[in-house]
């Protein structure tokens, strides 16, 4: 095989660039298009661009030639009945057009080395009678828990991926970070992020497998992309734990956890922004808060999106167990959940 460009189509808007070369070449693994993107073989509108870059329409994408195809691997097995009942319970919203549902903490959105089990290997499940299965059109990540929107259609999953890139979905999430309320108590936060180099991760020393990372920038600065959260302060306990409403403007990597920890409130549980100084051990009381949960404490509460077929979405989904559980001993109370509703 020969050099070749191809251009991204509509429907393939947001969609990484790993992902993209797994769609159009499905024998490939992703180490082998790790190793292509690291050496500069994979160029996007002739620029270096690395696995994770998302795409837009139109943008031209340079395929080198590719390693000798393995055999192809054995087809899908249709979903088990476990995975069957975990759809059931994350569903929160579905008609012709797209599928709403509540991803639970600690399951990867999409997957990648050593990640058997994700989401997007689930929605085979959600087909519902159609021969198309549903592509996610978003994503969070494993560590946070929340609203997540699959589109049933090209046609749909083109107009939401187009709705999140520009910035017309209003999302809001939930979090508990540490170190007391921020001043002033509402207001945005402005740091544009860029890529960091990758470090050690805590929970993976053994592997010593490096994670993406990202970290504030000067607007000038390779790479930097600007970024915006506002944010509002609902209730506190003391001086140690508070509880915000975060509203990103724009969807940038881990934005929500690098903006908190530059706040100098970091998320409780987060080990790769907010504890990292932390040895383990007290990472795992809680971020110095003892008997509180340490998974991470961030949660999408709720999206509004403009539908496919026209009005408004809204949705939202209640908070995960352990962050529950965290309310319930800080005396916290979350508001009840809406039903879902269009307008």
């Amino acid at each position: 095989m020969s050099v070749a460009i191809r251009t991204v189509s509509e429907d393939e808007a947001e969609i990484r660039l790993d992902r993209w070369f797994r769609r159009h070449f499905p024998a490939l693994t992703q180490g082998v298009i790790e190793k292509l993107c690291r050496t500069g073989q994979v160029r996007v509108d002739g620029r270096r661009a690395d696995a994770a870059t998302r795409l837009a329409p139109g943008q031209a994408v340079r395929v080198p030639p590719l390693p000798a195809s393995p055999p192809p691997p054995p087809r899908a097995t249709p979903p088990d009945a476990a995975t069957e009942r975990d759809l059931e319970r994350m569903m929160l919203w579905r008609d012709d057009q797209l599928i709403v549902l509540d991803k639970p903490h600690g399951l990867p959105t999409q997957g990648g080395p050593g990640i058997a089990r994700h989401l997007d290997g689930m929605l085979d499940g959600l087909r519902l009678g159609y021969a198309e299965r549903p592509r996610l059109v978003h994503r969070l990540d494993r560590e946070t828990s929340g609203v997540v929107i699959a589109a049933r259609t090209k046609p749909a999953a083109a107009f939401l991926s187009a709705a999140f890139a520009a910035q017309e979905v209003e999302k809001t999430y939930l979090a508990l970070v540490c170190g007391g309320a921020p001043a002033p108590a509402a207001g945005a936060i402005e740091a544009a992020l860029a890529r960091a180099p990758g470090r050690i991760d805590l929970d993976l020393v053994r592997t010593g497998r490096r994670t993406d990372r990202v970290a504030p920038a000067g607007r000038e600065d390779a790479g930097a992309a600007r970024a915006i959260t506002d944010y509002r302060t609902l209730d506190h306990a003391g001086s140690k734990l508070t509880w915000l409403e975060l509203s990103p403007l724009t969807g940038r990597t881990h934005q929500l956890r690098v903006h908190c920890a530059a706040l100098g409130t970091p998320i409780l549980g987060d080990l790769k922004y907010g504890t990292e100084r932390l040895s383990r051990n007290a990472a795992a009381e809680g971020a110095m808060v003892a008997g509180l949960s340490s998974q991470l404490h961030l949660h999408a509460r709720r999206l509004v999106l403009p539908h496919p077929a026209g009005g408004m979405l809204e949705v939202e989904a209640g908070l995960p167990l352990h962050m529950r559980e965290t309310f319930w001993m800080l005396g916290f109370s979350a508001p009840a959940v809406r039903a879902p509703r269009r307008c």
